[in-house]
């Protein structure tokens, strides 16, 4: 027959219209007669428009739809949807024209059926058994070959659309008919030469033609799906022919695509739904009964569109997944699950992914292994603008929307109603800097096949003339976090003015980390959306997470337009679905008695009971408990006798109101059976989580809409999950509970008792390994269960080490040399010792030794673990190797890994590198030490210094001497606060602090305080796990943070050194600073007879400035107090429950005692001391005390005001803190504060 070509794709897709005579073809007149008939129904009801506009409009249903290009109205399919805030715009396909437009909703009609009658005049057709291919070039081998290929290539493309241009007269020979497209050996005449365009792509080497068993009748599946049309094959009694490639609502009465073969059609289609394996919900029973609800892999053996779209009408259900290779009754191949709100067709390879040309050659290129699973559901909403909700175990993988969403923006007429301002067409929300930057450089990469977006990563800290400053001019595309977010927000009011794309990346952490911030950005979307025009632009929300969290239920609600769920993990599909989870503890042996009495209750609806074991014996055992019992019961595992017909025929037989079901099986059976309709799930055994989410899958039929209505009760929802918790039950109990604290289950306390001993044993199992990095810095670990390191003190590891004694045995204030900057608290370095520090001496031997040439001995045979030295540069270091690669040995020269003892650091370098190191520099102790800065923490919830605060203390203090005091030491760690750079003025005998550490980072923004950060290192410490009793505390030094230079914490926390002890001058007490009076007594006061009263010496801080001294005395609850002054002295006293303080403090300098003052406050005193001159005073007290320290806090708020840097700011009354810090180190009687 002649066609008429409308539309060329490539050749395997192109529309004709069809000419002359033929079962198959309507004439010229009668579709114009359509469509003036349509034109005149249409425009005369403009009066009655509610009478013709759809409710709703669906994908894939046909429609009248008006054309401003025809000026005509058209028949069409819609083929997707962009919501917008009060209407809707569709992509529809004209099915007469071959064209595809966009149409607004005002636009959209019902397609009455009497304009359905005649066929769509635009048919789809491709090139008979003609295949594409490609040249694919080996570069290894050299060699070049043409191979089938999954798509045409834009040369075969140009080719065919070139020949078919320049014909002068085109005929199509029909060969079959399948999933409404014709296979046809076309025909052209070119110059009066009649061409078959199958043969002359194939003997240009554009294609190929398919083999002759795939295509030849003789295979059973190939004629289930395709229909001969060779017209002496056509039956005598030819079914209308309008009712080929129609929608289905107007097919019910015909269910095939073209009824041409009753013997292919009726009794294939009522073979085909008895079979065993079952997807689909029981509202569809009637229909079907048997077929899988959605291929991932199109199975031709089953499927036609039309079938799919009559079986997907139920809203909310589940689809099983399966290849088209699978075997019903194959019990071992597993089968992916996922959970759809709505019916979605998956892009399961990526030459029909819905990406744009350019973008998919980058991805290929890149060897791009997608899409995946998850990302074949997710890509088809998203690139159609569609709000989207995504739950994957790949939750958390930034290619489950970068794909589409670039897609989408390449479209820019979506936009140009947009108003004409600066502001991001989409934005994407992370949860903190490092995924953000992760997600940035994943759109720099792939914007280079795409029109110019100009991406921006945007993390703001808290200052605000950095974020004034930040333009946004010409930016597309913002990555940021929710706080960075806001922190613009204050200063660019406009900018969601433009937004059309919110992506919301791992959810669950969004909303557990900073709830309150999203969804204060959810509402001004939402309030922009609403105040400006937008009536032609795209509104669209994405969130992508790896599990279900409560507060998403309320973004569906009230800031998503009806959005595609795509849940791809069970478990956490059962959260959404709502089920119950119930815990019935008990011993292995009661298990039988329990599940008897979970099955005796009575109910008004129909329950079906799976009980799922983990053996044959099991499942035999309770099967037989059951019947005895009179419970009716199947089983079904892979030894019974039963097959899966049988079973499943039992299982769907419509059983009357108030029966159970119950059916016991193995977890081999599950995906083979295919339920999904059952209302109660029993653990007989825990199975690892993974199955679990699969038992739960079988009840998805009875999964509740929790979006639609929160307030359902788990008491009342329809399906329900039972476990039976026994002593057997270890290996998973751990999963479990965290299972069910996700979904706010109910947990019983033998649960907890129980993890709470597993979790025990598995921080035992880490006992040798380092102390976590996280609690280290912070003081906290918020992955503690999953966190591979250490979270407890290991006496054996945490001996100090590479710390000189007299720091470990007396408080520390000492000198640090950072050498090594790991991040913006964590450092490596040198402690320096001032009189005579050992090691600048050995490096100045080493560099003598070195740089004699001869004793420059290259070593042979590295051992690991062994000590050499390196050059580098002009400097030699000591370096011990710690790691050779075994592939690496057999070589000549090979890569060694290092580590510099006195610095810290590793590194790589080559085996020829290592210098012999004789003996003599090797009997120096390795001197790094790791520095860990306190109270200082980053925002936001960070748990990662951002690379910017890094890098400018890296700058700042690397190579440069500091002074600190220790708070704490374990192992190769101590605790620094505060660390002070400190710079001595020779000429005017003074000293200036240039700027503390813990400060700088303050002053960058993007650190805040952290004030429980030592307290909880005192915490770890007073909870020290002793394996061997004979092993006593002496190797553990920490100090409290309120404590002066010389001063250390009580045993309570768990300090090695013993409290120094003093008589009151006034009487014979004993002085103790703990309040179990744990303290060396005088031998003056236990020959005394008299009558003692144990008395304590206050914690007291003090700070200055030029007229006055302020002391705070700390004592809780303070009673009785008493304080005198004296010209050079005050003695203050006090109670506090049954304890008696007294400070008697000689002080350095004179005041006026008629002048000085105390206030007495809650948890403490607070004495004014006016001094008798003006000035700086270098030290409080004549005589050091330990419980007497400098106020840093006070001396550090002073600097916190500065801007940023605060380096640049210089204190009156440093010389106090320089003589505290500095000279308490060098052990100086008279060079005290105290």
């Amino acid at each position: 027959m002649e066609v008429l070509v409308l539309e060329i794709e490539d050749p395997g897709c192109f529309w004709v219209t069809m000419k002359g005579c033929g079962p198959y073809i309507v004439d010229e007149i009668e579709y114009k007669n359509l469509n003036a008939e349509m034109n005149q129904f249409y425009d005369k009801s403009y009066k009655d428009v509610d009478a013709v506009k759809p409710l709703t409009v669906k994908e894939g249903q046909i429609y009248v739809v008006f054309s401003e290009e025809l000026k005509c109205w058209c028949r069409a399919v819609i083929k997707s949807i962009m919501y917008c805030t009060d209407h809707y715009q569709t992509e529809c396909f004209l099915v007469d024209y071959a064209k595809y437009i966009f149409v607004r909703s005002k636009d959209i009609r019902v397609a009455l059926e009497a304009f359905m009658q005649i066929p769509y005049r635009a048919k789809k057709c491709r090139l008979y058994r003609t295949k594409p291919v490609t040249l694919h070039i080996d570069f290894c081998e050299d060699t070049a070959k043409i191979v089938p290929a999954k798509r045409w290539d834009s040369a075969a493309t140009r080719y065919f659309q070139n020949l078919l241009k320049a014909t002068t007269q085109m005929k199509a020979k029909l060969c079959a008919v399948e999933d409404n497209t014709f296979d046809v050996f076309l025909y052209v005449t070119l110059k009066d030469e009649k061409v078959c365009v199958n043969d002359d792509l194939v003997s240009k080497n554009f294609a190929r033609f398919e083999e002759a068993e795939e295509t030849t009748g003789n295979s059973a599946d190939y004629q289930e799906n395709k229909t001969s049309l060779n017209i002496e094959s056509l039956p005598v009694k030819i079914v209308n022919p309008a009712f080929a490639f129609r929608p289905v609502v107007f097919q019910q009465k015909v269910p095939t695509d073209l009824e041409t073969d009753p013997a292919v059609s009726s009794s294939f289609l009522e073979e085909t739904y008895q079979r065993p394996s079952t997807g689909l919900n029981e509202n569809t029973a009637s229909i079907v009964k048997a077929i899988p609800g959605l291929p991932f892999k199109e199975n031709t053996a089953v499927h036609t569109d039309r079938l799919q779209q009559f079986l997907n009408s139920d809203p909310l259900k589940t689809h099983i997944i399966e290849n088209d290779q699978q075997s019903v009754q194959s019990l071992s191949e597993e089968r992916n699950f996922v959970f759809l709100s709505h019916k979605i067709e998956p892009s399961s390879i990526l030459e029909t992914a819905p990406l744009f040309d350019d973008l998919k050659k980058e991805l290929n290129r890149k060897k791009f292994l997608g899409p995946n699973f998850t990302e074949s559901y997710c890509w088809p909403p998203v690139a159609r603008g569609c709000d989207v909700v995504a739950i994957s175990y790949e939750g958390n993988n930034p290619f489950l929307y970068i794909p589409p969403v670039l897609t989408f923006l390449q479209s820019g007429s979506c936009y140009k109603a947009l108003p004409s301002r600066n502001g991001p067409l989409a934005l994407i929300l992370c949860p903190g800097w490092k995924k953000a930057q992760l997600v940035f450089e994943l759109l720099k990469t792939y914007e280079r096949c795409s029109r110019q977006l100009h991406p921006m990563l945007i993390i703001l800290g808290q200052n605000k003339e950095e974020n004034r400053s930040v333009k946004i001019q010409g930016c597309e595309v913002i990555v940021t976090t929710p706080y960075s977010l806001l922190r613009l927000f204050e200063h660019h009011n406009l900018l969601f003015c433009r937004l059309c794309h919110l992506v919301l990346d791992e959810i669950e952490v969004l909303f557990s980390d900073a709830t309150e911030q999203v969804f204060t950005i959810l509402d001004c979307y939402k309030n922009a959306v609403i105040t400006e025009e937008w009536e032609y632009s795209p509104h669209q929300i994405i969130a992508v997470g790896t599990c279900w969290n409560k507060h998403i239920a309320h973004l569906i609600k009230e800031f998503m337009n009806d959005p595609y769920i795509v849940i791809t993990a069970m478990e956490e599909a059962s959260i959404y679905g709502n089920v119950q989870q119930v815990v019935r503890p008990c011993t292995n042996g009661e298990r039988t008695a329990v599940l008897l009495k979970i099955l005796d209750f009575t109910h008004n609806n129909l329950q079906k009971v799976l009980v799922f074991t983990n053996s044959v014996n099991e499942a035999e055992m309770v099967h037989k408990a059951l019947r005895s019992n009179s419970i009716f019961s199947l089983k079904i595992h892979k030894e019974s006798e039963f097959n899966f017909k049988y079973i499943l025929e039992q299982w769907t037989t419509k059983y009357s109101t108030g029966t159970r079901v119950v059916l016991v099986l193995t977890d081999d059976c599950m995906q083979s059976l295919g339920i999904t309709d059952a209302t109660c799930v029993v653990h007989f055994s825990l199975p690892s989580p993974r199955i679990f989410g699969q038992r739960l899958h079988s009840m998805s039929d009875n999964f509740c809409n929790v979006t639609e209505d929160s307030s359902v009760d788990q008491e009342y929802t329809k399906a329900r999950s039972v476990i039976l918790l026994t002593e057997n039950s270890a290996c998973h109990a751990l999963e479990i509970l965290r299972y069910l604290q996700h979904a706010e289950a109910e947990i019983p306390p033998e649960l907890h008792d129980f993890t709470a001993k597993i979790l025990e044993a598995e921080e035992d199992k880490k006992f040798s390994r380092p102390l976590c990095a996280y609690l280290k810095t912070f003081g906290i670990c918020k992955n503690r269960t999953v966190c591979p390191d250490r979270h407890q003190i290991n006496l054996q590891i945490d001996v100090p080490q590479n710390i000189p004694d007299k720091v470990t045995r007396t408080p520390a204030c000492v000198t640090i040399l950072p050498l090594h900057i790991v991040n913006a608290t964590n450092y490596f370095g040198r402690i320096v010792d001032k009189q005579k520090d050992q090691y600048t001496l050995l490096a100045e031997e080493m560099n003598e030794y070195f740089k004699i040439s001869s004793n420059k001995t290259s070593v042979k045979n590295v051992e690991k673990l062994a000590f050499y030295g390196l050059c580098e540069k002009t400097l030699f270091h000591r370096v011990q190797v710690v790691e050779i690669s075994p592939k690496e040995e057999e070589n000549l020269f090979f890569n060694v890994k290092i580590k510099y003892i006195d610095e810290g650091r590793t590194s790589q370098v080559q085996s020829y590198q290592l210098l012999h190191l004789p003996a003599r520099f090797q009997g120096l102790p390795p001197q790094a030490v790791e520095f860990v800065v306190c109270r200082v923490k980053p925002i936001d919830n960070e748990i990662e210094w951002n690379p910017k605060v890094t890098h400018y203390i890296h700058h700042k203090i690397k190579g440069k001497l500091h002074e600190a005091k220790i708070v704490c030491t374990l192992g190769n760690t101590a605790w620094v606060d505060p660390m002070v750079r400190v710079t001595r003025l020779s000429d005017l005998k003074m000293s200036i602090n240039e700027y503390n550490v813990r400060s700088e980072i303050l002053s960058t923004g993007l650190g805040t305080d952290n004030p429980e950060h030592i307290t909880e290192l005192q915490k770890l410490c007073g909870h020290v796990k002793v394996l061997d009793h004979a092993k006593n505390l002496e190797p553990l030094g920490i100090k409290e943070d309120t404590a002066g230079p010389e001063n250390v914490s009580n045993p309570q926390n768990m300090s090695i050194q013993e409290n120094s002890t003093e008589n009151c001058n006034s009487s014979k007490i004993t002085l103790g600073n703990n309040p179990c009076g744990r303290v060396a007594q005088t031998k003056e006061a236990e020959d005394s007879t008299l009558p003692q009263r144990k008395c304590f010496y206050p914690e007291i801080k003090w700070f200055q400035n030029e007229e006055t001294v302020t002391v705070k005395v700390k004592i809780a609850s303070v009673a009785d107090s008493k304080c005198e002054f004296s010209k050079e002295k005050v003695v203050f006293s006090a109670c506090s429950g049954d304890k008696l303080y007294l400070a008697d403090m000689e002080l350095h300098q004179y005041i006026l005692a008629e002048k000085s003052t105390c206030v007495i406050k809650d948890k403490e005193a607070i004495i004014i001391l006016m001094k008798e001159k003006k000035g700086a005073w270098c030290k409080l007290l004549k005589s050091k005390n330990p419980r007497v320290s400098f106020d840093f806090e006070h001396w550090e708020d002073v600097e916190d005001k500065g801007p940023f840097p605060v380096g640049t700011k210089k204190l009156y009354y440093t010389d106090a803190v320089t003589e505290e810090l500095v000279d308490s180190s060098e052990d100086s009687g008279t060079e005290s504060d105290e």
